[in-house]
């Protein structure tokens, strides 16, 4: 078994594209050799800037012979047919086998291939992806038909300690490749992996990105630790920095103390954005110094690298700076009329509109959770101002927290501002969701004006496109509410907010049912079945998600115990006889029982026990006392059990047939106080 060390050596790639691209390479590659019938063991790859690597392990001197047996026309075809079989498959006639079957005797022409060399194998498959690599955006250079991301140089590629040779389009494989652009350029070459990293780490290159990720992180804590300072740490601009050096060296630099009357957010935007540079605090604060990541180590320890970033970004916080100052110097209101002119979608109005939508309902949900009625309409009105602003044209990502401090600049409530930053939360399953009351109620009815727009204009959500990002807002409604314990009955807010939804019952009930499934997605997250969100959402009626989960939590408690799940199977029984008998006579029962006509002990002992169990289950019910419905219901198992063991329900009176199918009926009226138990499996 061989190793096989491939490296694609070019220009500088995307930090974007080089994670993507690996993973590309690697599936193509692996895939090519398994449709060629070579085998192997593990599969590792990496990416620099300016290198693909991959390695493939346990490969064999050759694919496997394979044997192939292809079926042919009968013997009395026509001679056409003949011919074109036989020209399929290179053999002659007398070289064909005949074989019989039901309907006569056909030609079956056996082929024998035998296994191909793996260096004939990867040399095909790695010309042909190279050939055909996918990449979001390509380019050709010179004379050459090939296209790659940026020029490729070289191409590495070493089965079992020898080069394979071959030729993609001008570009040649051997067992050579570069170091490091400046730091070790000089050629040399390779027998295997452990020399191909060992002699790259030699001429200043860090292999894996992970390695040079940690390398940067750590170097840039101590250097801030030295300094007195704390590293403002940043996930994804680290994987960005780390795909933009080979040869990770952490500097720092500083610029001037005046910049620090903008926003820190800004400044942290601005370093990141444009100089991929971190941001370092001072206590709390953040201090007037960054950390950079260079690619180059250098006589003087980086002073002309350093002086030049902070050229750059003097220029680049003095914009910032200009941007906030124009900002601060006009007032919100002076803002919101540019609103106006901002179309949110084509049949749901301006910005503006949706503005004073957002007003009115803030106001209503403020007073259905208990929030300030006046300051959240008030947050709502200047919620999203800061889209035209200066800042936030340069700087998108700002929004929300450029209205904050624009708010507290104008001296507006403390919770007005909150409400400004944090009504687009929560943007994911990770981001935090609001708790100011005044927050909550913006960020619902900004979520909740998304859908019920979106859902009036028959703009749903359709397999897996989601444009408009509706099953993220419908994510976001029900992490609001419960997470903050919130009693809010979404029907109720859906009328309010679409006059639509009050006059078309089905566009409420499919919106319902859209939150149903959303539910389910985030209650499975937390480990709950989706069986029992059916069994309580299609009850009809519920649209308090608090309450929802409430009964879903007692309903799992109570499955969980061994009356729990006998009882499940009574009540089913019950249901299913119900189902069919109502099919075969055409009605559906009500639980009318006639006490006269109960003949037999444990059909007498049931409806007793139905009767006090069910007003006390609906006294429970009603105080919101779930845990203790269940255990009530409970009490049903032993005469369900019994009724069932001794009582034939279809009895030949037809009278006692009725009353004991209405009997049934009440312990699925009782059942239905809490769930569909139909709806459950087990």
């Amino acid at each position: 078994m061989s190793e096989l060390l491939l490296e694609l050596f070019s220009e500088e790639i995307p930090s974007r594209m080089q994670k993507k691209a690996g993973e590309d390479l690697a599936r193509l590659v692996t895939q090519g050799l398994k449709e060629a019938g070579l085998d192997f063991s593990d599969v590792a790859h990496y990416e620099t800037p300016r290198r693909l690597c991959l390695i493939v392990d346990g490969i064999p001197e050759k694919s496997s012979d394979v044997r192939e047996e292809r079926k042919g026309p009968r013997v009395d075809a026509p001679e056409k047919a003949l011919e074109g079989f036989l020209r399929s498959t290179g053999l002659t006639l007398e070289e064909c086998e005949i074989h019989d079957d039901k309907k006569g005797q056909f030609y079956v022409a056996v082929i024998d291939r035998e296994g191909r060399s793996a260096e004939h194998i990867i040399s095909e498959v790695v010309m042909n992806v190279v050939r055909n690599f996918p990449w979001p955006k390509s380019m050709r250079w010179g004379t050459s038909r090939l296209r790659w991301v940026r020029p490729l140089h070289s191409i590495l590629c070493v089965l079992g300690g020898k080069p394979l040779k071959f030729i993609v389009d001008g570009v040649a494989a051997d067992n050579v490749t570069s170091g490091h652009r400046f730091l070790g350029a000089e050629q040399f070459s390779v027998n295997d992996f452990a020399d191909y990293r060992q002699k790259l780490e030699e001429h200043k290159v860090v292999l894996d990105g992970a390695k040079r990720a940690e390398l940067i992180l750590k170097d840039a804590k101590a250097l801030a630790k030295t300094e007195k300072l704390t590293l403002v740490e940043d996930a994804g601009l680290l994987a960005e920095a780390a795909g933009l050096v080979e040869w990770p060296v952490v500097m720092m630099g500083a610029f001037d103390k005046e910049f620090l009357d903008v926003p820190s957010e800004v400044l942290i935007s601005t370093l990141k954005s444009h100089q991929k540079c971190f941001s370092v605090r001072k206590g709390k604060s953040l201090a007037n110094k960054f950390t950079l990541v260079s690619n180059l180590e250098t006589k003087d320890d980086g002073k002309q690298i350093i002086a030049g970033n902070e050229r750059v970004i003097r220029a680049r916080l003095s914009d910032a700076k200009f941007f906030w100052d124009n900002d601060l110097a006009r007032p919100l209101d002076e803002l919101l009329p540019k609103l106006d002119e901002i179309v949110f979608h084509a049949k749901l109005g301006t910005v503006g509109e949706r503005v004073k939508r957002l007003e009115s309902l803030s106001g209503l949900i403020a007073k259905q959770i208990g929030a300030d009625e006046m300051l959240s309409k008030e947050a709502a009105k200047y919620v999203k101002a800061d889209l035209v602003s200066e800042t936030v044209y340069e700087a998108p990502d700002m929004q929300g927290i450029a209205g904050r401090y624009l708010a507290l600049a104008e001296g507006k409530d403390a919770s007005i501002a909150t409400a400004i930053e944090e009504h687009y939360k929560p943007q994911g399953p990770t981001d935090a969701v609001p708790t100011e009351p005044v927050s909550m109620a913006v960020a619902l009815a900004e979520k909740i004006d998304i859908l019920t727009g979106f859902w009036a204009i028959d703009e749903k959500p359709t397999g897996s496109k989601d444009p408009f990002a509706l099953r993220r807002a419908a994510l976001g409604v029900i992490r609001i509410v419960l997470e903050n314990n919130l009693r809010l009955p979404l029907k109720d807010v859906f009328q309010s907010a679409r006059s639509e939804f009050s006059n078309d019952p089905k566009l409420l009930d499919d919106l319902l049912s859209f939150f149903a499934d959303r539910l389910k997605v985030y209650l499975r997250d937390q480990g709950a079945r989706h069986d029992l969100i059916d069994a309580v959402f299609s009850l009809g009626g519920q649209d308090d998600l608090v309450m929802i989960v409430k009964r879903v939590e007692a309903l799992s408690v109570f499955l969980a115990t061994d009356d729990g799940v006998n009882l499940l199977a009574g009540i089913k029984r019950a249901e299913n006889i119900l189902r069919i008998e109502e099919k075969k006579d055409k009605t559906k029962y009500a639980s009318d029982v006639n006490e006269a006509l109960l003949k037999m002990a444990q059909e007498k002992a049931l409806q007793k026990a139905v009767g006090t169990v069910s007003s006390q289950v609906t006294s429970l019910i009603d105080a919101e006392d779930f845990e203790g419905a269940m255990g009530e219901l409970a009490q049903l198992r032993r005469p369900v059990d019994a009724f069932f063991d001794g009582v034939i329900v279809n009895d030949e009176d037809a009278d006692i047939r009725l009353n004991r199918l209405a009997l049934l009926a009440s312990i699925r009226d009782t059942a239905l106080g809490i769930a569909r138990f139909g709806k459950i499996e087990g």
